[in-house]
């Protein structure tokens, strides 16, 4: 399987999914983006440190204005955000240079994209945040031909 080709963010979901909205701050972000909270309770960006903790909250496409996965939301737009549970897969954003194979944990970028845990070093393997599971396999390394047209990524949330 390569890149994700589901046309939803939520891929899968509990009966109780969990949706809020809010702000974004002056940056504009991608549905798929792993989002964090900022000092204002309502704002949101995307997740700003690699490898650090993180509620796993993405953002939506916002069907409400009939737009899908590939519309980004504009800078101080409002967002729609899924706060996921464990279990839930979602389809997120992986960073450029990454590959991933099926089962690979994946924690933050630092810039809403997801990245895969390197687990060759026993400190990571304990100090990193895992947000996921990964269920697809994607080549976006600069060693490949050609990267995908897509960098999505299929996650089961931890």
């Amino acid at each position: 399987m390569a890149a994700a080709t589901e046309k939803t963010i939520l891929v899968k979901g509990s009966a109780t999914e969990v949706r809020v909205e809010g702000t974004l701050t002056a940056v504009a972000v991608t549905p798929g983006a792993l989002l964090e909270r900022t000092s204002t309770a309502d704002q949101f960006q995307a997740h700003s440190s690699a490898d650090a903790p993180h509620q796993s909250m993405f953002a939506v496409e916002d069907e409400l204005q009939g737009n899908e996965i590939g519309d980004n939301y504009a800078a101080s737009a409002r967002v729609q955000v899924h706060i996921a549970q464990r279990g839930d897969v979602v389809n997120a954003l992986l960073a450029n240079g990454e590959v991933t194979v099926i089962g690979d944990v994946m924690i933050s970028n630092g810039d809403g994209n997801l990245k895969v845990l390197d687990t060759d070093s026993s400190a990571n393997a304990t100090t990193e945040h895992p947000v996921g599971v990964v269920l697809n396999v994607l080549d976006f390394s600069d060693s490949s031909l050609a990267d995908p047209t897509s960098n999505r990524i299929l996650v089961e949330i931890m």
